[in-house]
This record gives structure tokens, sequence and C-alpha cells, in this order.
């Protein structure tokens, strides 16, 4: 074959790999946008048009599914919560995680890696094997109906990634920043404060957004802990909302859809810090 077959072959190979790329990911994409179109737009359907006219256009618009869930309170106090656990989950892991990975990854003692190795254990431990052990201990310290019954045991979980992700940055700060940092009289603290702390911004934005993201989607934990109605979560409120509505599937599908919205608003805000982190994390590792 001649060079310039050759050269016509290979650009032909990219051609298709590059069309099958884009169709897997046009797939992809179909298989998750295609459902939240249908839940949005059959929200402002009733419930004889779902089962008559499930993929067109509503007639009538039906915009009180939406309306009625905006202005019902119990919606908004289950937003607030949701929010208050998430971002107090979110403080608590990353901070201790960041002090944690910050002695796993420039401090050398004995017994380091395998208390390192303790904490990757952790990843293994499934949450649903420990929730009668943990129920029996936050009942013991009175947490039952307390939003910390549901934030400490999210943060105790959310350790092992975020170390894991925390300390290898750390290693990849380079020691004569550090060293650059003590001869100008820095101590350990301030350099991890001032110094090691910005310029690992990408890499704790990263861990932020899983954390408030695995918050936000918890269901097994808040459904065991709160028994209150008033501390109730979004999922929870889901829950309740089918159960009170499980005729009205329209309704249903108003709900869920608004409580998507500030999950899907936050990421889309986070999307480059979550990625950027990511990437950082990959080339510096």
């Amino acid at each position: 074959m001649t060079t310039h077959g050759k050269e016509q072959s290979g650009s032909r190979l990219g051609r298709l790999r590059t069309i099958s790329l884009h169709t897997v990911v046009l797939v992809l994409g179909a298989f998750v946008v295609v459902p939240l179109l249908f839940a949005l737009i059959g929200g402002f359907k009733d419930t004889g048009q779902l089962s008559t006219n499930p993929f067109g256009l509503p007639s009538p618009w039906v915009p009180e599914n939406y309306t009625d869930v905006l202005f019902a309170a119990s919606f908004w106090r289950q937003l607030v919560n949701s929010v208050f656990v998430a971002v107090a989950t979110t403080l608590i892991v990353v901070g201790l995680s960041a002090m944690a990975a910050y002695v796993f990854a420039r401090f050398a003692f004995r017994g380091r890696e395998f208390l390192y190795t303790l904490f990757a254990m952790g990843l293994m431990f499934p949450f649903a094997v420990a929730i009668l052990p943990l129920f029996v201990l936050l009942r013991t310290m009175g947490l039952l109906d307390n939003p910390f019954g549901v934030i400490l045991p999210q943060a105790a979980f959310g350790l092992p990634m975020t170390i894991i992700i925390l300390r290898a940055f750390f290693r990849t700060i380079p020691r004569e920043v550090e060293e650059a940092a003590t001869i100008d009289g820095c101590t350990s603290f301030g350099f991890f404060w001032r110094i090691l702390l910005p310029m690992a911004r990408p890499a704790l934005a990263t861990v932020s957004v899983l954390a408030v993201v695995a918050s936000w989607n918890n269901f097994f934990l808040p459904l065991v802990i709160f028994n209150d109605p008033n501390w109730w979560t979004i999922p929870l409120g889901v829950q309740q909302f089918y159960g009170q509505y499980s005729a009205q599937t329209a309704r249903i599908l108003a709900y869920v859809v608004l409580a998507m919205v500030p999950a899907l608003a936050f990421y889309a805000v986070a999307e480059r810090q979550l990625i950027g982190g990511l990437t950082a994390g990959a080339t510096k590792g």
C-alpha cells in the first residue's frame, strides 16, 4: 500500500472512530435527557393526558401542578433542611479530610501507611451494613430527629474518598515550596492554611461537589433518623408526596422535577470546578 493510501485509510479510521464516539455520547445523553424532558413536560399535564398522550405536548397546560408545590410550605422546609444538612456535611468532611490528608501526604511517621490503609478500607464498608449499630449509637447519644444524626455519619462515611483525593493532590505540591515557606518562618499549620489550601482549590472544589451531591441524594439515613416531618429532606419529601398523591402521576412528576432543580443548578455552577479538579489531579498524579 502506498503512503497516500495509508494516509487515506488512517483518515477514514479516524473519522469512523469520531463518529462512533459521538454516537455513543448522543445515545448516553438521550438516556439522561429524554426522561428529564418527559418528567418536565408531564408535570404540565393531568393524569388523563399522561394516559392518552404520554409523549405529546400538554393540551391544555396545567401549571397548577408546579405552582401548588412551589406554594407549599413543606417543600421549602424540606429544601432548607437538605441545604443545611449538605452544607454542614461538606464543611465537616472537607475540613477534617484536608487536615488528615495533609498529615498523610507531608509527614513521615511510623504507621502512616497503615493508618492510611485503614481509611481507604472504609470504601469497602457498605453503608447499609452499619445502619443498625449506627441507629443504636445515635439513639444512645440522643441524635434521633436531630440533623446532626445525619450530618455526622455522612461526614464519617465521606472521609475515605475525600482523604484519598486530597492526599494525592497534596503530594504533588513541590517540597521546595514548603521549604521556602519554612525559611520565611512559616509554621507547619501556617503552610497548610496560607499556602497549601489556596493551591489546592481545584481539589477542594471537587471533593466539595462530591460531598454535596452525596448528601443531597441520601435517602436511607434520613429515613431511619428522622421521624419528625419538620426535619425531612427532599428525598423523604418525594417519597411522602408519592404516597399522598399516588393516583396523580402528573403532580408527582412536577414535584420530582422541582426537587431536582437545586441539585442540577448547583452542579451546573460547579461543573467547571469539578472537571478542573479531576483534570488537575490526573495530570499532576
